[in-house]
């Protein structure tokens, strides 16, 4: 009998361990410049990870997360059929009333100053047709 508890107490040990070895883990990298010009590029070059190339939640990276990352295909709907551009902007740059935690965590970049790193010049307009861009592209993807 002692034998037998001594086996199940092992096992479930050993389970324990392969289910935390299993856990996925987000890789952090520096971010790549992309072009500016096309929000669709910078969509799946900074975005899709998490919320897929189809916007709808599911990205690589999208289980490893604590919080789902949002189905970007459906703000219009949940928004009484407008798209809340102004709402996605603020959220994409982290500015105003739109800070939300999962863009201040370390599970998802804050975009705003790591668009300005990639400028040159005025950092405001780097921020501001980068995000424009990406949020040209998301209304494009609106269900």
């Amino acid at each position: 009998m002692k034998f037998i508890k001594i086996l199940i107490s092992s096992l479930l040990v050993v389970s324990a361990s392969l289910c935390l070895a299993q856990q996925p883990t987000i890789k952090q990298v520096p971010i790549k410049y992309v072009d500016p010009s096309s929000g669709k590029d910078m969509y799946v070059a900074y975005c899709a990870s998490c919320h897929g190339t189809d916007g709808m939640g599911n990205g690589p990276a999208a289980t490893a997360l604590k919080a789902a990352p949002t189905d970007l295909t459906m703000l219009a709907r949940q928004n009484d059929g407008k798209y809340p551009a102004t709402n996605v902007y603020e959220v994409i740059v982290c500015s105003g009333t739109a800070l939300i935690p999962a863009h201040g965590s370390a599970a998802m970049p804050v975009w705003g100053p790591l668009f300005a790193s990639l400028s040159s010049g005025s950092r405001e307009n780097a921020i501001a047709v980068r995000a424009g861009n990406i949020n040209d592209y998301l209304k494009s993807l609106q269900r």
